[in-house]
């Protein structure tokens, strides 16, 4: 039977490398604050990753696995579009929702 290893007495090497590391901001720095995020724009499908993906790989369930996984998406689609929104980061620039509200406008009787 071997003798059990004894640690070495330098204690204060373990230190002295922790502090040698640069110190970081975890939120970031000065110069990553003064740039504005980018605008984020709402994606007509939010399942057409899912749908490039295949049916998932559950035997006489594949169709209502794919309905939960469309809702799921769908729903966290709708909420990132709604923290857009309240952070004023929505891109509603798009021809395509301008197109959409001039149709409704005609629609509506007068």
């Amino acid at each position: 039977m071997s003798p059990p290893k004894r640690r070495k007495q330098g204690g204060d090497r373990g230190r002295s490398r922790r502090a040698r590391t640069p110190q970081r901001d975890f939120w970031g720095s000065d110069a990553t604050e003064s740039d504005e995020p980018p605008m984020i724009a709402p994606v007509p499908d939010a399942t057409v990753m899912l749908h490039s993906l295949s049916s998932p790989p559950l035997p006489g369930r594949e169709t209502v696995a794919v309905h939960y996984f469309a809702a799921v998406a769908e729903r966290a689609a709708g909420l990132a579009i709604a923290l857009a929104a309240a952070s004023d980061l929505l891109d509603t620039d798009d021809d395509e929702y301008d197109d959409d509200d001039e149709e409704d406008a005609t629609l509506e009787p007068a």
